[in-house]
C-alpha cells in the first residue's frame, strides 16, 4: 500500500496529459506510423475528384487499402481538401481519443464508486505509448479504438442492465461495431463478437444453455447490423469488385499467407511469432511495460478472488489475444481496442502494486531525458541556427529533477513515474521544435518562386510528398529514391527543379562549381529517417549533426523550363515516381 493517489493529483496530471496531447498536433515530426501520408494522398485525391467515393489514389495496390471513414472524416475536417493541414486532419482523431477515455473514466467510477480511480484509469489509458502514438495523427486507430472499446465500456458502466437487454444495447453495440468496421476492417467483427460472447457466457455463470436460450440471439443480430453497416461502402461505392479484389483479398485474406517457410514456423518463431505478439502487446504501454507486468502477475496471484468486472476485462484481452494470434501478420497494433482494459486493470491495482515497476519507468525516462537534453545541447552548440527557448530547458529540468524525487521518496514515486510520462511526450516534442520554425521550412520568397512548377523532391516512403505539400503549397511534387538526395551533380542532370540534401558540415557551393547556371532558390533544415546501421552507431557515439540531420537546398538548374504544359510533359516522361 505505498503511494498514495489524491484526487488532486489526478486532476493535476490530467491537466499535464491535455497539454502534453495538444503540444505539437500540427507536427511533421510527432510520433506517428507511416502510414499517414498514404492516407493523407487519398484524402487529398478523393477530394479533388469531388465525390466521396470511389477512392482515390496515384499509389497502386493503395486505394482502397482501409474503409472510407477515416477518408470521409479527413475530407469534412478539411473542408474538402481547401484547408489542408495536419491540425485540421487530426483533431477529430484526438477527440476520438479523449472521448475513449471519458467513457474509460465514467465507467471504471462507476463500478468502483471512486472518482480518482477513473480519472486514473483515464491517465493510465493517455501515458501509454502506443495512445500517444496512434491516437493523434491521421491514422484509423482511434476510431477503431473508441467504438470497438464503447460497447464493452457501456457493460461496464451499466451493469445488469445492459447484459440482459433485448434490444436497446445489441442495436447500440451492432452500431459501434459496425462503424469500428467501417473505420478499420470487417475481420474485427470476429475479437469483438467472441469476446461479448465470453462476456455473455460470463453472466450466465458459464451455462452453456442460458447463453443459448438468452443471448445467442442477440450475438447473431450485432453480427448481422454491424456486417450491414460495413457493407454499406459496397454498396455506395461504384467499383466494389475493386473493395473486394484490394481490400478483402489483399489487405485482409493476405494476412494468412505464411510470412516465411511455413505457417507453424511462424507461429513459434521469426519476427511474426506468438512470442512477439506478447512482446508488441506489453510494449503498447511504452514506459509503464514494468508496471503493467506487475499488474498482470498481481491479477495471476489473486485470480480465485477477482471480482466480476476484472473477470470481464482479462476475458475482453484474452479474446482478441487469442483471434490476432491466429493470422500469420501479427502485430500488437492489432490489440490497441484493449489497452484501455489493461489501463483500467492497473488503476484498479495501483495501490497494492510494488514500486519496482514504476522505479523502472523512472529509470529508462531519465535515460530519455538525459539523452534529449544531452543532444540538444550540442546541436545548440554546433549550429548556431539551432535555438532552443528558455521554456525547452526548463522543461528538461523541471522532468529531470521530478524523476529524482519519485527515486528518493516512495510516497511520490508513482504519481511521478505517471505526470513525468506526459512531459516525455512533450520533451520528444520540444527538442525537434527549431524544425518547426523558420529553420525547417522554406520562406515565402521560395514558395511563390516554385508556385505551379515540377519540383523533384526525396522519398523514403510512399505518399511521402504529402509532408511537402505542406513546405511547398501549390507545386507539382514528384519524387526520387532518397539514396540519391546526396548525388547534386546526377540530380541536377537529370531534373530541372530539385531539392538536394547535403551534410551539416558541407557546403552547397563546392558542388557547384561545376554547374555555373545553377541557381539555389530555397534552403531549410531537414531531419533524415532510415539511417543505417553504421550510421546508427555514429550518431550514438556523438555524430549526431552529420547523420541525423541536413541542410535541404533546392535547385534550378539549366535545365528550367518555366512553362506549366512543359513542365507536366517533362514529369510524365521522366522515371517513376519514387512517392508512389
Amino acid at each position: 500500500m505505498q503511494g498514495t493517489f489524491t484526487l488532486r493529483s489526478a486532476f493535476l496530471i490530467l491537466l499535464l496529459a491535455i497539454t502534453s496531447y495538444f503540444y505539437g498536433l500540427d507536427s511533421r515530426f510527432a510520433p506517428k506510423n507511416g502510414d499517414e501520408y498514404p492516407y493523407m494522398h487519398i484524402v487529398r485525391l478523393t477530394a479533388d475528384s469531388g465525390h466521396w467515393l470511389p477512392l482515390q489514389s496515384e499509389m497502386e495496390g493503395l486505394k482502397n487499402t482501409k474503409p472510407p471513414l477515416l477518408f470521409w472524416q479527413g475530407i469534412a475536417s478539411s473542408s474538402w481538401a481547401s484547408q489542408w493541414t495536419l491540425w485540421n486532419l487530426r483533431w477529430p482523431n484526438l477527440l476520438y481519443t479523449g472521448l475513449t477515455a471519458l467513457c474509460l473514466f465514467l465507467a471504471v467510477r462507476c463500478f468502483t464508486t471512486q472518482t480518482k480511480t477513473g480519472i486514473l484509469a483515464a491517465v493510465v489509458w493517455l501515458a501509454f505509448f502506443s495512445t500517444y502514438r496512434y491516437g493523434r495523427p491521421f491514422l484509423t486507430d482511434p476510431a477503431e479504438v473508441f467504438f470497438l472499446s464503447l460497447p464493452f465500456i457501456g457493460l461496464l458502466y451499466w451493469g445488469k442492465s445492459a447484459l440482459d437487454s433485448r434490444l436497446l444495447f445489441p442495436l447500440f453495440a451492432a452500431l459501434c461495431f459496425g462503424l469500428a468496421l467501417l473505420a478499420k476492417s470487417f475481420a474485427y467483427i470476429v475479437p469483438a463478437t467472441f469476446a461479448l460472447t465470453l462476456y455473455y457466457w460470463r453472466w450466465r455463470e458459464w451455462s452453456l444453455s442460458k447463453f443459448i436460450a438468452r443471448d445467442l440471439l442477440k450475438l447473431v443480430f450485432i453480427v448481422i447490423v454491424a456486417l450491414g453497416v460495413f457493407s454499406i461502402w459496397f454498396l455506395l461505392d461504384p467499383a466494389p469488385e475493386a473493395i473486394w479484389k484490394e481490400f478483402v483479398l489483399g489487405e485482409n485474406a493476405g494476412k494468412f499467407q505464411a510470412r516465411s517457410s511455413n505457417y507453424v514456423f511462424d507461429l513459434f518463431r521469426g519476427g511474426d511469432s506468438i512470442w512477439m505478439l506478447i512482446l508488441t502487446t506489453l510494449a503498447n504501454t511504452g514506459l509503464l511495460i514494468a508496471v503493467l507486468i506487475n499488474t498482470l502477475w498481481q491479477c495471476w496471484r489473486e485470480r480465485r478472488f477477482l471480482s466480476i468486472e476484472e473477470s470481464l476485462l482479462l476475458l475482453l484481452i484474452g479474446a482478441f489475444f487469442i483471434v490476432f494470434s491466429i493470422p500469420s501478420q501479427r502485430s500488437g497494433r492489432y490489440l490497441l481496442p484493449v489497452m484501455p482494459a489493461f489501463a483500467a486493470l492497473i488503476a484498479m491495482h495501483w495501490q497494492r502494486l510494488s514500486l519496482w515497476g514504476f522505479r523502472f519507468a523512472l529509470v529508462i525516462q531519465l535515460i530519455i531525458l538525459t539523452v534529449l537534453t544531452w543532444v540538444g545541447f550540442k546541436l545548440q552548440a554546433e549550429n548556431p541556427l539551432w535555438h532552443y527557448s528558455v521554456a525547452h530547458w526548463l522543461l528538461m529540468a523541471v522532468g529531470i529533477t521530478l524523476i529524482f524525487m519519485g527515486l528518493i521518496k516512495s510516497a511520490w514515486c508513482k504519481s511521478l513515474t505517471l505526470a513525468i510520462c506526459f512531459i516525455s511526450y512533450c520533451a520528444l516534442n520540444s527538442s525537434l521544435a527549431p524544425l518547426e520554425g523558420s529553420l525547417g521550412r522554406y520562406d515565402v520568397q521560395t514558395i511563390e518562386a516554385v508556385q505551379g512548377k515540377a519540383v523533384w523532391i526525396p522519398c523514403d516512403y510512399r505518399a511521402k510528398d504529402e509532408e511537402y505539400r505542406l513546405l511547398l503549397p501549390g507545386t507539382d511534387l514528384h519524387g526520387y529514391p532518397s539514396q540519391q538526395a546526396n548525388d547534386i551533380t546526377g540530380l541536377l542532370g537529370q531534373y530541372p527543379l530539385v531539392a538536394v540534401q547535403a551534410p551539416l558540415s558541407s557546403s552547397i557551393d563546392e558542388s557547384l562549381v561545376t554547374c555555373p547556371s545553377c541557381n539555389i532558390i530555397g534552403h531549410r533544415m531537414e531531419m533524415r529517417a532510415r539511417q543505417t546501421p553504421q550510421e546508427i552507431e555514429a550518431i550514438l557515439r556523438g555524430h549526431i549533426g552529420e547523420y541525423l540531420f541536413v541542410n535541404e537546398y533546392l535547385i534550378a538548374g539549366p535545365a528550367m523550363v518555366p512553362s506549366p504544359e512543359l513542365n507536366t510533359q517533362l514529369s510524365n516522361e521522366l522515371r517513376k515516381d519514387a512517392c508512389r
